[in-house]
């Protein structure tokens, strides 16, 4: 469970959280700037425990974040695994974050039945989605690619390990 305080503002019944903006990308959309930990630095911190749950109780609107991060995360570490170096990662997750997507209340997404449609906020929700995206794949990119993790500059297998791993059962993307 995420230690950050909800900060008030949601879109749909998911919490509109500051991020700390690393991409180009990432500037245009809802979420506030901030400067200090974010919900993505730590959902990639709580990574690698959070991925063993096959249940997790969403106790606040800043949970359902971490939830859709995480399985996020998983949809990155399986493009990532197959990719050479940093800077091709870093590209390729700049266009995974712009691919097309489902938000809840659409058919695609697969945990409708813990969010809520976000009504007419729709096209922010989508926005702030790519934002959450572009920074959650940039900032992955950088541990996958760690030269001290990996010194072939390959990916690390200490992250690509996680690839196959599905979190609460579920995927977001379900071609995959």
């Amino acid at each position: 469970h995420s230690t950050l305080p909800s900060p008030g503002r949601t879109l749909g019944n998911v919490a509109l959280m500051p991020l700390r903006q690393t991409t180009k990308g990432s500037a245009r959309g809802p979420a506030p700037l901030t400067s200090d930990e974010d919900i993505i630095d730590q959902t990639i911190n709580l990574f690698k425990a959070n991925i063993l749950f096959k249940n997790f109780e969403m106790e606040t609107d800043v949970d359902r974040v971490l939830v859709y991060v995480t399985l996020y995360i998983i949809e990155c570490l399986k493009r990532l695994q197959k990719i050479p170096n940093a800077e091709r990662a870093t590209q390729d997750m700049f266009s995974a974050a712009l691919e097309p997507f489902s938000i809840p209340g659409e058919a695609g997404f697969p945990l409708n039945a813990f969010y809520t449609k976000p009504g007419g906020e729709a096209e922010e929700m989508k926005k702030y989605f790519v934002q959450i995206r572009h920074e959650t794949g940039a900032r992955l990119a950088e541990k996958v690619f760690d030269p001290s993790l990996s010194p072939d500059g390959g990916p690390a297998k200490w992250w690509t390990c996680w690839a196959k791993r599905k979190f609460l059962n579920v995927a977001l993307d379900k071609r995959r």
